[in-house]
C-alpha cells in the first residue's frame, strides 16, 4: 500500500503484486487519487512532525506457535470438548474449543527516512458449553485473553481445570431464575465484563478523527468534543484511563504505529477528568499539538491507516486507597447487587453518550454474600453517570490483561486488536433490566 500527500490531500493505493512496473501504477494511482480528493477537500491536511526510525522487532516468545504440531493442538482441542460433553447429566450437549494464533509481518518507509520492520505474534485460547434443559439453552465460557505472546500462553492445565467449572456453571445458568428487576441495583463487574465497557464507552468516543466527525455517516460521532478536553468529569476522582502501547504482551503492543511514530504512555482520563485523546499526525496537527501519540493502524497492506484504540486500560486503586478493595471486600461490603462475569449483547449510541450491555454470567448478591445465579440481566447507563459511580475497584494483584481481537471501523471495515488491562470495579446505582 502507498499513501501520499499531495498538496493537502490524502490518496492511497495497493497491489499485492511486487514488480517495479506495478509499484509505479500504484504510485502514480495514489497521486491521482489525492488529485481527486483535493477537488472537494474544504481545508488542506496538515501532519505534525515525525523524526525517521531504522528499526527491526519481534515480539517476544518463548515458543513459536507455527512450530508446535497440529496434532498436538487438535489433541488439545478435542479433550476439552470430550471432557465438556462427559457432563451429558448435568444437560451439557455442545461444546466447542479454540486456539487462533496470528503472525503479522509489517514493514514501513516513509520519505522522512524512517524504514520499520515489525513482526507480531499473537495467541488466543478459549472453550465454553451449552446445557440445554428446563425448556430452555444457555452457554457458558471461559477465554485466556488475547495476548501478544507464543505458545506458552496455551496452558492445557489451566484450560482443562476450568472444563468442570464452566459446565457445573452452564448447567446452573439454565436453572437459575429469570431475572425480573427493573430498577437501581449495584453491580459489581468483573474484569472480563468491564474491559468491553471501557471498549465501547472510552476507547471510541476519545478516538480524535471520530470526535471531528470523520466517521459521523458511519459510526457516529462523539460526545467528548475538544471543548471538554480537561474540563469533562468523566469519571470520578479516583479513576484512571490509560493508553500504552509500551505495555507488555498487549494486543496493540509494538514500537511504532503505522504513521512511524513510537510508541507511548498517556492517560485519557486522569484523576476522572478527559485528559486527552487517541491521534494520527493529521488529527494532533489540527487539535494543536506538536505531536501524535502514535494511534494510526491499518489492517492490511491494502488498508489506508486511520486512528484506532490503543491498549486502554483502568489503572489499579492505590494501595491503602479508600476506594480500594478486593473482590471479595466488595462482595462482603454489598447490601444487594448483581456479580457479572464475561461479556454479552450490547449496544451504544452514535455519540457513545448510552449504552447497554450484557454479561456471561451473572449472581445475585445479598447481605454481603453470592445467593445464586441469575440469567438474562443487562444494565443500561449513561457513559459519565457510569464511571462517575464507581465507588471501590481492585488492586495491581486484581489486574487482568483482557482484551479484543475484533473491534471494527471504517469503511470498507477494518479489524484492529487491542488489550484493555483492568481490575474488579463496584458501581452504585446503575439501572438494570432483564435481557434476552
Amino acid at each position: 500500500g502507498i499513501r501520499v500527500l499531495l498538496d493537502g490531500a490524502w490518496g492511497f493505493a495497493a497491489s499485492h503484486r511486487i514488480t517495479p512496473a506495478e509499484i509505479t501504477r500504484i504510485v502514480n494511482l495514489a497521486v491521482e487519487t489525492a488529485k481527486g480528493s483535493r477537488l472537494t477537500q474544504q481545508e488542506p491536511v496538515k501532519l505534525v512532525p515525525v523524526e525517521a526510525y531504522q528499526e527491526r522487532y519481534n515480539t517476544p516468545i518463548k515458543i513459536n506457535p507455527f512450530e508446535v504440531p497440529i496434532q498436538e493442538k487438535a489433541e488439545l482441542l478435542l479433550k476439552i470438548n470430550d471432557q465438556f460433553l462427559s457432563y451429558q447429566d448435568k444437560g451439557i450437549k455442545k461444546a466447542y474449543s479454540f486456539l487462533s494464533f496470528a503472525q503479522e509481518d509489517k514493514i514501513f518507509a516513509s520519505t522522512v527516512g524512517s524504514i520499520i520492520e515489525q513482526t507480531l505474534y499473537r495467541s488466543y485460547p478459549g472453550m465454553g458449553c451449552t446445557a440445554i434443559a428446563n425448556g430452555d439453552a444457555k452457554g457458558r465460557n471461559y477465554e485466556r485473553p488475547p495476548l501478544n505472546i507464543g505458545y506458552e500462553h496455551i496452558d492445557s492445565a489451566d484450560l482443562l481445570g476450568n472444563v468442570e467449572r464452566v459446565a457445573e456453571e452452564a448447567s446452573e445458568k439454565v436453572y437459575a431464575p429469570e431475572f425480573t428487576g427493573d430498577g437501581k441495583t449495584t453491580l459489581i463487574l468483573k474484569p472480563s465484563n468491564l474491559f468491553l465497557t471501557i471498549h465501547e464507552s472510552v476507547g471510541h468516543p476519545t478516538e480524535l478523527d471520530r470526535v471531528y466527525g470523520y466517521e459521523a455517516n458511519f459510526a457516529g460521532t462523539s460526545f467528548a468534543t475538544t471543548d471538554n478536553l480537561h474540563q469533562l468529569q468523566y469519571a470520578a476522582p479516583w479513576i484512571n484511563l490509560v493508553a500504552d502501547r509500551t505495555q507488555p504482551q498487549g494486543r496493540s503492543t509494538m514500537p511504532y504505529d503505522d504513521e512511524g511514530v513510537p510508541a507511548q504512555r498517556w492517560y485519557v482520563v486522569k484523576d476522572g477528568i478527559l485528559n486527552d485523546y487517541l491521534t494520527d499526525r493529521e488529527t494532533a496537527f489540527r487539535l494543536g499539538r506538536s505531536s501524535s501519540n502514535g494511534s494510526s493502524f491499518a489492517d492490511s497492506w491494502s488498508s489506508t491507516p486511520m486512528v484506532r484504540i490503543p491498549n486502554l486500560g483502568l489503572e489499579p486503586g492505590k494501595p491503602g486507597d479508600s476506594h480500594t478493595a478486593t473482590l471479595e471486600e466488595m462482595i462482603a461490603d454489598t447490601e444487594e447487587g448483581i456479580l457479572i462475569d464475561g461479556i454479552g449483547s450490547y449496544s451504544i449510541d452514535q455519540q457513545r453518550r448510552n449504552f447497554q450491555f450484557g454479561g456471561d454470567a451473572f449472581w445475585q448478591v445479598k447481605n454481603g454474600k453470592i445467593t445464586g445465579m441469575l440469567k438474562n440481566v443487562t444494565y443500561h447507563s449513561m457513559t459519565t453517570d457510569f464511571w462517575n459511580s464507581i465507588d471501590a475497584l481492585g488492586g495491581e494483584s486484581e489486574l487482568v490483561q483482557c482484551g479484543t481481537n475484533m473491534c471494527g471501523k471504517g469503511e470498507p471495515m477494518q479489524i484492529a486488536q487491542m488489550t484493555h488491562a483492568c481490575v474488579p470495579v463496584r458501581v452504585r446505582n446503575i439501572q438494570v433490566g432483564r435481557g434476552s
